[in-house]
C-alpha cells in the first residue's frame, strides 16, 4: 500500500517562506508524476505544481516565480519551496503521486498539511 505523508505546514507572515516535504512509502515505479495541490477555505482543490520523474515541472499561474517544486527520485520524496507567501496562499496542501501501469491509473494522496499566511 502506498502512503504519502506531508510535513512543513505552519503559520507564517506574508512575505515569508516555507518548505513542504512529502515522503512516500510502498511500491512506487520509477516513472511517476508527483504534485502539490491545495484547497483553501470554501474553494475547490487546485493544482499548485507538479513534477515528473524526469524533472519536468509545471506550475499554477498564481505561484509562478514564487514556488519551486523538486523531487528526490531515489527517495520518492517531493518538496515545495514557497517564497513570498501571500494570505491567499492559505490552504491545506496535499501531496499526490500518479502513475499508469497496465493501463490502470494509480493515484494516491496524503492527508494534507495546513499552511496559514497572515497579513
Amino acid at each position: 500500500q502506498v502512503q504519502l505523508v506531508e510535513s512543513g505546514g505552519d503559520l507564517v507572515q506574508a512575505g515569508g517562506s516555507l518548505r513542504l516535504s512529502c515522503t512516500t512509502s510502498g511500491s512506487i515505479p520509477s516513472i511517476s508524476v508527483m504534485g502539490w495541490y491545495r484547497q483553501g477555505p470554501g474553494k475547490q482543490r487546485e493544482l499548485v505544481a507538479s513534477i515528473t520523474s524526469g524533472g519536468s515541472a509545471n506550475y499554477a499561474d498564481s505561484v509562478k516565480g514564487r514556488f519551486a517544486i523538486s523531487r528526490d527520485n531515489a527517495k520518492n520524496t517531493v518538496y515545495l519551496q514557497m517564497n513570498s507567501l501571500k494570505p491567499e496562499d492559505t490552504a491545506v496542501y496535499y501531496c499526490n503521486i500518479l502513475w499508469w501501469q497496465n493501463m490502470v491509473k494509480n493515484d494516491y494522496w496524503g492527508q494534507g498539511t495546513q499552511v496559514t499566511v497572515s497579513s
